[in-house]
């Protein structure tokens, strides 16, 4: 069994970065996170954290339970959806008045306040219906596959997510270069803006 060990880790590491290296509303967030150098490692661990329970609630069968009561998935749909527009809309406001984007660039990163960045993750987190599915409903059936190494499976996944947000959030700052115009935050904030209310306009038509 041990030589079965790597394989289903590694399966689990692709399948973990599949799922989540998509540009969402939480990648865009840390991206941004990591631009400012602000919070990232609360943020990255946020996120790497939040996703490690998820998976682990999935690999442990929760996906079945979550299936019978379809009443929790609307009230995520609906909170989660008026979020994402509502920081959507921060986003566009930033874009369109630049004076309200000061203090956003690395050097101006304090300036922000470390409590919302964490609570803002959380909520992009824990109020994504996506991160649901993704997590404890399609991870946990593919892990339910892998028999007894499920769970080396879902290690795999774990470290996945973990080496993705990392890489984004400590990564981001590499751009903190290009982004020191104030133009390329307004094109960066619209890009935002775009994503954040794409989905969450997304989500609340599905879900009414």
């Amino acid at each position: 069994m041990n030589s079965a060990l790597l394989p289903a880790a590694a399966a689990g590491f692709g399948t973990g970065l599949s799922l989540i290296i998509a540009i969402g509303a939480q990648n865009a967030f840390v991206l941004r996170q990591g631009v400012r150098r602000q919070a990232v490692l609360a943020v990255v661990g946020i996120c790497a954290l939040s996703d490690a329970l998820l998976i682990a609630l999935g690999v442990a069968g929760l996906g079945a339970v979550v299936t019978a009561w379809p009443t929790a998935m609307t009230v995520i749909g609906l909170a989660g959806g008026a979020f994402l527009i509502g920081y959507g809309a921060l986003a566009a406001r930033r874009a369109w008045r630049p004076a309200a984007a000061q203090g956003l660039t690395a050097e101006g990163a304090a300036t922000g306040s470390v409590r919302t960045a964490v609570l803002t993750c959380l909520a992009l987190t824990w109020l994504n219906p996506h991160v649901y599915l993704d997590t404890v409903l399609l991870l946990g059936s593919v892990a339910a596959e892998r028999g007894d190494l499920r769970w080396v499976f879902g290690a795999g996944a774990m470290l996945g997510s973990l080496v993705w947000f990392a890489a984004i959030g400590y990564g981001g700052r590499l751009l903190s270069g290009v982004l020191a115009r104030p133009v390329a935050w307004r094109v960066m904030d619209l890009a935002v803006a775009a994503t954040m209310l794409t989905l969450g306009g997304m989500l609340l038509a599905r879900t009414l």
